[in-house]
Formats: structure tokens, sequence, C-alpha cells
């Protein structure tokens, strides 16, 4: 029997996410609208955001001239074409990023690690406090593969949103990667007619609760006006304000 307070939890969720908005990358290798299975766990992940009323943007970032390099604007150091600077405003008007991305020999795809330093291209940048512009937005990943690390992975991709600026909330990562050796990815249909990785409950449970997760978070700042500026504008820190920070010229 339940108690009161998970009685209360499964009558369903009542908080209004509304006003938030998700953009979803996949970091595929597949281009076009070549069928992908990090697309269709993605798809978990954009149904939950969808059925709460949150506004959904989605990319399949392959399918973009995104010029490699840590600068916004690749074209002005050398690159004949870069569109990362009209992708730009959707990644800052999310107030929640998802990277999707496979695994390749262990690794995230490079396409992940393009758009990872196209945000570090951003990291000096500030908001209306003075912040780094990634402060108060809420970042997650969903991985796919077949016999690689999903934690691996995720490490990597969640540590690089934490160091930009975004908020991770706990547990913000989940995937699938079936079992060690060839056999099929997620998503594609097994000669019983059943679809690979549907039927894992870890799976779908990971990917629910990093999702509401981020929800959950990305209420939280938005509701409280992002975090707290004292302690961490760069803009105070370079008029002269320390925050309380000890002088190590200075020791006692």
């Amino acid at each position: 029997m339940l108690d009161e307070t998970q009685d209360r939890l499964c009558a369903g969720n009542t908080t209004d996410f509304s006003d938030l908005k998700a953009m979803i990358v996949n970091c595929t290798l597949k281009r076009g609208d070549e069928p992908s299975h990090t697309d269709t766990l993605l798809d978990q992940v954009a149904t939950i955001f969808e059925k709460v009323g949150v506004t959904v943007d989605r990319m399949r970032a392959v399918n973009h001239d995104i010029a490699p390099g840590v600068y916004p604007d690749m074209t002005e150091h050398g690159a004949d074409h870069d569109e990362w600077p009209q992708i730009w405003p959707r990644v800052k008007a999310a107030d929640i990023l998802v990277i999707g991305t496979p695994i390749w020999l262990g690794e995230k795809s490079s396409i992940a690690q393009g758009l990872i330093e196209k945000l570090y291209a951003h990291s000096g940048q500030t908001n209306d406090k003075g912040q780094y512009v990634f402060y108060g937005k809420v970042g997650g990943c969903i991985v796919t593969g077949n016999e690689d690390g999903i934690k691996h992975v995720a490490a990597g991709v969640l540590y690089a949103m934490s160091h930009v600026g975004y908020t991770i909330p706990p547990q913000a990562d989940a995937g699938w990667i079936g079992e060690a050796g060839p056999g099929p990815s997620y998503g594609d249909e097994r000669e019983d007619g059943s679809r690979a990785g549907f039927d894992n409950s870890f799976t779908r449970q990971n990917t629910t609760f990093a999702t509401w997760n981020m929800l959950h978070m990305a209420r939280m700042l938005k509701d409280a006006g992002g975090l707290p500026a004292y302690g961490n504008s760069q803009e105070l820190w370079s008029d002269g304000m320390r925050f309380g920070s000890p002088d190590p010229q200075h020791r006692s």
C-alpha cells in the first residue's frame, strides 16, 4: 500500500512547465533524415517535455555546416562557412539543453565534441547579472550504442556542460547499449517484430527520471530568477569585487 506521500506523487504532475523551452540536439553521424537510434531514444525525452507543455526545439547537428573551432563564428578565423551564428540564438533561448550522442569506440561522436566546442566558444560571455551566459540553464545527456560505456560518455558531456555554466540535475543521463558484440541497436526491429531496447525497464526508468529531473531543476531555476549572482559574477570580479575571497598574498 502506498503511503500518503507516495500516493500524492502518483496522482500526477501539477507543476506548470509551459513557459520553459528545451532544445534537443542529436549528434548522430547520420545525415538527412536517415533513421537514428539516438533520435529514437530522444523521442522519449521529447514526448515527456511536450506532454507538460514545454516548447521543444530539435536539431540534428550533422545536417548543419557548423565549422570546427572554439569561436562563435569561425568565418572570422578562416572557415569558408559556419552556420553556428544562426543556430546560437536557439541554444541561448533554451532553458534546457539535451545532448544526444551515439558511442563510437567508447567515445561520444565527433559531432557531439564539435557541439561542446561551440558551447565553449561562448563560455566567456555573460548574462544580465554578469554571470557566465549558461548560468541558470539545465543540461542533460542521452546516449546510445553497442557494448561501449554510457557512463564514460555521459561523464565527459555533463562535465563539459557544467564547466561552461549549465546546472546538471541529479541523474541527468540515460542510455542503452545492448549486449556485448554485434547485434541490434536501440529501436531496431527484431525477428519477432519487437523493438530492441523498448523492453528494457532500466533504460526506460533512467530516461524518464533524467527528463523529469531536468524539468524540475529548470522550473526551480526559472522561478528563482536563475542562480544568485553573489560570488559568481564575472563582471563584478573584473570590477574588483572579491566576495570575501582571502588574499593568498596575505597569509596570517
